[in-house]
C-alpha cells in the first residue's frame, strides 16, 4: 500500500503519473478486499468506481466543488482519497459509516442513503451557487443506472436542464445493475447506448474523411453536421438526454483512467448541464465478486477475501420465512403477484420470481410506482404483495394513503428490516413505520414476534380484499418460537398473572416478545406480577385490549419502533376512549436519528433492554402504589 498511505487529501493525486495512477487503483482494490471482508460493507459498488472516483477527484477541487453520491454505498474509494483509509470499525460504533458523513468530512456534502435523491440536491446546490456569483464552482452528481429509475431523478432532470448556464456535471455510473441487474425502458436505453458507436467518434472520422472529398466534401459534412440531432440519434440514440437539453459524452470507459479524466475535463468546462455517461463492472478485479451473479457481492458480511464465503453462518431469517411462505401461497392462489423495488434478492421475493416469473414485477428504484401500480392490479382483481425495506416504504406514503387505502384495495406491504437494523446508520433503520401509518384509514398492521407468526398472519393479511394490509419484521436471525398460554380477544396471551393478582399488564409488539417475557421475569423477582400479551394486529387496537388493562394497575407498551405515534400512543387513545383511566407508560425507539452501531449496541444505548425496562417499570409501579395509599 505504499501509494495509498501517501494520500492524504485528493490534492496528492495530482503529483502522481499515469503508471501510478494505475498502481494505485489495484492498491485500493485490494485494500477493500482484504478491509471490507473483516467488517462487512458494500463491497461490489466501491470495487466497480475506483477509476472514476480518482478521475472525479483529479478533474474537480473538492470540497469547493462539491462531489455527491447517490445512495452513498460507493463512497468507500471517495473516503480512502479524502483522509479516511482507518477501516477498523467501519459500520461499528465508532468507526466510519458505510455511507458519506458529514461528522466524517468536509468532503461529505450529503448523506443521502436513499436512492435517486442526488439531482435534486445537485439541482439546488447549483442554483445557489449562481444566486451567489460562484460561477465557477461545478456540481457534480454521481448516480447509478439504478438509481436512474427513480422518479425523482427525472423530476430533478427537468429542472436541471432548464438552466443553460449552471455548472452541472452529472456522471452516471453504469454498470447495469442496482442491487440485481437494472431494468425497464431507461435500461434499455443505456443498453443501446453501450453497445452503439459513439456520434462523436463518428462525425470526427467522418469530418476527415469528407473533407478529403474534392469538390463536394466541406459542403456535405457542414450539411450533415447541421442536421446533428438526427444524425446523433441515427448514430446513438442519446435523444431523451439531449431532448431534454443536456449535453451527453459517453458512453467512456469507467476504468481507462486517461478517458475519464478527458472526458471529466470537457464536461467541467461546458459551463452547463452535462451527462458523462461511464460503463463500469461492478466488483471489478475481485474473482469471487465477478463470478457472483445475484448482485456481485453488493453488500457482504464478514467473508473469506480469499473465496468470498461466508465465515459464519446466520440461523434462519426472517427475509427467508417469508420467501418460503410466499411461494407456498403462490401455489394455493394465482391471484397472488409480487412487487419489488429493485431489491428482489434483499427482500426475498427471488424464490417466488423464480417459480412465478410471469406473477413478480421489479419496478425500479420506484416505490411510489410501486404502491400505485399495486393499487392497478388490486382493481382488477388481482393480490398483490410489496416486499420492501421499512425504511423505504416512508417514501410512498401518500400512495399508501390515497390510492390504495382511499380505494378500499387488498394490497399487502411487507416490510422487512422493520425496528434497529444497525450498521446502515441512520437513514436504514425502519423505526417510522408503524407511526406513519397509525394515520392511515381501515390499514391493517400486523408485527409477528416468529417465523410461525410470520407464517400465519401474511396468510392472514392476503385474505384481505377490502383493505391495505402490513406485515413487518426485523432483520436478521428469527429466534426460536414464542408459544401462546392462552388468547384474549384475538390477542395471544404468552404470560398470565393469577386471575384478579395481575399489577402490570405488557403489550409486547413484533420481536420484542423475547425481551418482554424477560421484564416479566425481571418484575416476579421483585414481587410484581405481570400478563405479557401480543396484539398480533397493533393496527387496530384489539377491542378486548381496554378490557384486559382493566384488570391490572399498570399498563406498559414495548416497541421496536419510534415513540411518537407509535402503537403506544394508539393503546393510550384506545384506553381514554374505553374511560380506562391506568398509568401507562410507552417503550419504543426515541425520535432521533441514531448512528450506526449493531443492534445490540443501540437497543442498549437507547434503553430497549429487559433490565432497563423493568427498573423503569418497578418504580412507575411503586409511584402507583404510593399514590393509591
Amino acid at each position: 500500500m505504499a501509494l495509498l498511505t501517501r494520500i492524504r487529501g485528493p490534492r496528492d493525486l495530482d503529483r502522481l503519473t499515469p503508471a501510478q495512477l494505475t498502481a494505485l487503483a489495484e492498491e485500493i482494490r485490494t485494500f477493500l478486499v482484504e478491509e471490507v471482508s473483516k467488517t462487512g460493507g458494500h463491497l461490489g459498488p466501491n470495487l466497480g468506481v475506483v477509476e472514476l472516483t480518482i478521475a472525479l477527484h483529479r478533474v474537480f477541487d473538492s470540497p469547493r466543488d462539491r462531489i455527491l453520491f447517490d445512495t452513498g454505498h460507493q463512497s468507500y474509494v471517495h473516503k480512502l482519497l479524502t483522509g479516511r483509509q482507518d477501516f477498523s470499525q467501519l459500520r461499528m460504533k465508532g468507526g466510519l459509516s458505510g455511507y458519506p458523513s458529514r461528522a466524517e468530512s468536509e468532503h461529505d456534502v450529503i448523506e443521502n442513503s436513499h436512492a435517486s435523491t442526488v439531482l435534486g440536491y445537485a439541482d439546488g446546490l447549483a442554483k445557489a451557487n449562481q444566486l451567489q456569483g460562484h460561477h465557477d464552482r461545478p456540481v457534480v452528481a454521481v448516480i447509478g443506472d439504478g438509481a436512474l429509475t427513480g422518479g425523482m431523478a427525472w423530476e430533478a432532470l427537468n429542472n436541471i436542464a432548464d438552466a443553460k448556464d449552471r455548472p452541472l456535471v452529472i456522471v452516471v455510473n453504469d454498470n447495469e445493475r442496482s442491487y440485481s441487474p437494472t431494468i425497464g425502458g431507461l435500461a434499455n436505453h443505456l443498453a443501446t447506448l453501450r453497445t452503439t458507436q459513439g456520434y462523436e467518434r463518428f462525425l470526427s472520422w467522418g469530418k476527415e474523411a469528407l473533407q478529403r472529398t474534392p469538390v463536394v466534401g466541406q459542403q456535405l459534412f457542414e450539411t450533415l453536421h447541421g442536421a446533428k440531432k438526427g444524425l446523433k440519434d441515427f448514430i446513438a440514440p442519446q435523444g431523451m438526454f439531449e431532448d431534454l437539453g443536456l449535453k451527453y459524452i459517453g458512453p467512456i470507459d469507467g476504468h481507462d483512467l486517461t478517458a475519464l479524466e478527458s472526458a471529466l475535463t470537457k464536461a467541467r468546462g461546458f459551463g452547463g448541464p452535462v451527462i458523462v455517461h461511464c460503463l463500469t463492472e461492478k466488483g471489478r478485479g475481485y474473482h469471487a465478486a465477478e463470478n457472483n451473479d445475484e448482485d456481485r457481492f453488493h453488500a457482504v458480511g464478514v467473508i473469506h477475501p480469499e473465496t468470498g464465503l461466508p465465515i459464519k453462518t446466520a440461523g434462519k431469517d426472517w427475509t427467508s420465512v417469508f420467501a418460503e411462505e410466499m411461494v407456498a401461497l403462490g401455489r394455493e392462489r394465482k391471484d397472488i403477484v409480487g412487487i419489488t423495488a429493485a431489491m428482489l434478492h434483499p427482500v426475498g421475493l427471488a424464490p417466488f420470481a423464480k417459480a412465478f416469473p410471469e406473477r413478480t414485477f421489479d419496478v425500479g428504484i420506484a416505490e411510489q410506482h410501486a404502491v400505485t401500480s399495486a393499487a392497478g392490479l388490486a382493481t382488477n382483481g388481482l393480490h398483490p404483495v410489496f416486499a420492501v425495506y421499512a425504511t423505504f416504504l416512508n417514501r410512498a406514503f401518500d400512495q399508501v394513503l390515497m390510492d390504495v387505502a382511499l380505494h378500499k384495495l387488498g394490497v399487502t406491504f411487507v416490510l422487512d428490516r422493520a425496528g434497529v437494523t444497525g450498521t446502515d446508520g441512520a437513514s436504514h433503520n425502519g423505526m417510522w413505520d408503524m407511526s406513519i401509518l397509525q394515520v392511515v384509514p381501515g390499514l391493517r398492521l400486523a408485527a409477528p414476534r416468529d417465523a410461525d407468526q410470520l407464517r400465519a398472519q401474511l396468510r392472514e393479511a392476503v385474505e384481505v380484499d377490502d383493505a391495505p394490509t402490513v406485515v413487518r419484521y426485523s432483520k436478521g436471525s428469527v429466534g426460536p418460537a414464542v408459544p401462546a398460554v392462552g388468547r384474549a380477544g384475538g390477542m395471544d396471551v404468552l404470560r398470565a398473572a393469577p386471575e384478579g393478582e395481575g399489577e402490570v399488564l405488557i403489550v409486547s409488539v413484533g420481536a420484542m416478545a423475547t425481551t418482554c417475557l424477560e421484564v416479566a421475569d425481571l418484575l416476579a423477582a421483585q414481587g410484581i406480577t405481570a400478563t405479557v400479551v401480543d396484539p398480533r394486529w397493533v393496527k387496530p387496537v384489539d377491542p378486548a385490549l381496554p378490557g384486559l388493562a382493566a384488570e391490572h394497575r399498570v399498563v406498559v407498551t414495548v416497541e421496536d419502533n419510534g415513540r411518537a405515534g407509535g402503537v403506544g400512543s394508539a393503546v393510550a387513545q384506545a384506553l381514554r376512549d374505553a374511560g380506562v383511566d391506568l398509568p401507562l407508560r410507552d417503550f419504543g425507539i426515541p425520535q432521533e436519528f441514531l448512528d450506526h452501531a449493531t443492534r445490540d449496541q443501540i437497543l442498549n444505548e437507547i434503553g430497549l433492554t429487559a433490565p432497563a425496562i423493568a427498573e423503569k417499570v418497578a418504580k412507575l409501579v411503586a409511584r402507583t402504589a404510593a399514590a393509591r395509599v
